[in-house]
């Protein structure tokens, strides 16, 4: 296994060890699986985009929203700051 998700409302996966560029990455979903081709190299602990994710839609992760895409993510990008800000309410957003 190379990335996990926690949730089937999750639109992001967490890698599980640095992933590379083209590499095809199969995530358990429940009893569903899904296999994403990177778009760009994603290092140990950060996340992917398993879906496109429109720009001003909520990113999720644990089943919860961790932030908004500030910018359409297509389905195997790496899913950071440049890319997701914080929303009111998420671990870490300061009021």
């Amino acid at each position: 296994m190379d990335a996990i998700a926690f949730s089937k409302k999750d639109n992001v996966a967490t890698a599980i060890k640095d992933l590379s560029k083209g590499q095809r990455v199969t995530v358990a979903l429940g009893e569903e699986k899904l296999t994403v081709e990177l778009l760009e190299d994603v290092p140990f602990g950060h996340k992917f985009a398993l879906i496109d994710i429109p720009q001003g839609v909520q990113v999720v992760k644990y089943g919860e929203p961790i932030g908004v895409a500030t910018m359409d993510i297509k389905k195997g990008q790496y899913v950071h700051v440049h890319n997701v800000t914080g929303q009111r309410g998420v671990r870490g957003h300061r009021s």
